[in-house]
Formats: structure tokens, C-alpha cells, sequence
């Protein structure tokens, strides 16, 4: 195909493939929201004095670690309905990927929080504060802090992640690109637009992303 047919090919199919891009976005948007705060959760339920709940998060971590996420993505979207529970693509795309995004998330964040240095937990704790105020005015905001920067470089393989949902007929950008393919035949022109949308939005990303990580460090 020459260039000038690849260029019309990419200004036909750009208004439909523009929608994609913004339901991945939206996805990628919620799943943070949700799937985030969850890690942090699952990270101060890890280090719990309690032992059933410290055992409890560390198997739901290591399930949203070791199950693919699109194996989960499969589970919720085609298996569940067989136990009567039927959810749409979109809410299907939520849940399974909040399972994965927490699970990572716990890490990234229990790693922040095993950095602070102890000597600031003793301090607190010779000031005759409580456990839970340690963790909430020093180790959280601290730890939080350290994690950010891992978080955020996650949030881009979030975004690039969101493709895995055309596989359950969700029409993000990856689902969006297919049905053009089927529809004009111009696959290799359709998914290269495709594959450079997915490089744009990640490279604006990172450039942001190092942007704050600077602005924090200030």
C-alpha cells in the first residue's frame, strides 16, 4: 500500500478509533481509582499483627499476581455467568483488572512503606503514639511517597494493559481497531495507527509522569 493510501486509510478510521482511545482512558481511570486505594489495603492487611488477616492478603495478592490478567478478564466475562453472575464488558474490564492493579499496587506500596526508616516508627512510639497514628501521620505519607513514582510508571502499563479487553468484546482502542480491520480489509494500516496512538499516549504519559516525580522531589 502506498503512503498516500495509508494516510487516507488513517484519516477515515481516526474519528471511530479517537472513541477507543478515550473508553481506554476511561477504563484506565477507574481502575486506578479503585484498584490503588484496594493495594494499600492489601499492604496494611500484609503487615497486620493479626495473622489470619495477614495470611488473607498475602493469597489475594499472589492470586492477582500469578492468574494472567486475561485469564481473570475470562473468568469474570465467560465464566461467572455460569454461577449466575453476569456483569457487562465494561464492568467485566473493572473488576478484572482492579484484581491485577491491587495486587501489583500492594507491592509497589508495601515496598514504600518498608522503606521509612525505623528509627521514625521508635520515635513515635516513644512520643506514646498509637500503632494506627504511627501509620497514619508517618509511615502512610512517607511510604505513599516513596511508591509513587512506581505506581505512576504503572498506571502507563495500565493503559497499554486496557488492550487485553477486546478479548472480551469491549470496544476500547485494541477492540475498536479490529472491528475497522474486519470492516476494510487494511489491517496492517489500521493497527499501525493503532500502535502508534498506544506510543503517543504512553510517551505523553511518561514525559508528565517525570514531570511530577520532579515536582515531588523538589
Amino acid at each position: 500500500m502506498s503512503e498516500t493510501s495509508w494516510v487516507s486509510v488513517w484519516i477515515a478510521v481516526f474519528p471511530e478509533m479517537m472513541k477507543g482511545v478515550r473508553l481506554s482512558l476511561l477504563l484506565t481511570i477507574v481502575v486506578i481509582v479503585i484498584g490503588m486505594p484496594l493495594g494499600l489495603v492489601l499492604a496494611l492487611g500484609s503487615g497486620s499483627r493479626l495473622r489470619v488477616l495477614r495470611w488473607a492478603c498475602y493469597v489475594l495478592v499472589e492470586i492477582g499476581r500469578g492468574t494472567p490478567a486475561l485469564v481473570t478478564l475470562y473468568i469474570i466475562y465467560y465464566g461467572l455467568p455460569r454461577a449466575g453472575l453476569t456483569f457487562t464488558a465494561f464492568v467485566s474490564a473493572v473488576i478484572g483488572l482492579v484484581i491485577t492493579t491491587a495486587a501489583y499496587s500492594c507491592e509497589y506500596i508495601r515496598s514504600g512503606l518498608g522503606s521509612v526508616p525505623h528509627a521514625q516508627i521508635e520515635a513515635g512510639l516513644a512520643l506514646d503514639l498509637r500503632h494506627s497514628d504511627i501509620y497514619r501521620r508517618i509511615v502512610i505519607p512517607q511510604g505513599m511517597r516513596i511508591a509513587i513514582p512506581a505506581l505512576l510508571g504503572y498506571s502507563i502499563q495500565l493503559f497499554q494493559m486496557t488492550s487485553l479487553t477486546y478479548n472480551i468484546t469491549l470496544r476500547e482502542l485494541t477492540g475498536v481497531s479490529y472491528s475497522l480491520g474486519l470492516r476494510t480489509f487494511q489491517y496492517l494500516a489500521v493497527f499501525a495507527l493503532a500502535g502508534l496512538i498506544y506510543a503517543i499516549v504512553s510517551g505523553l504519559c511518561a514525559w508528565l509522569i517525570g514531570k511530577l516525580e520532579h515536582a515531588i522531589a523538589l
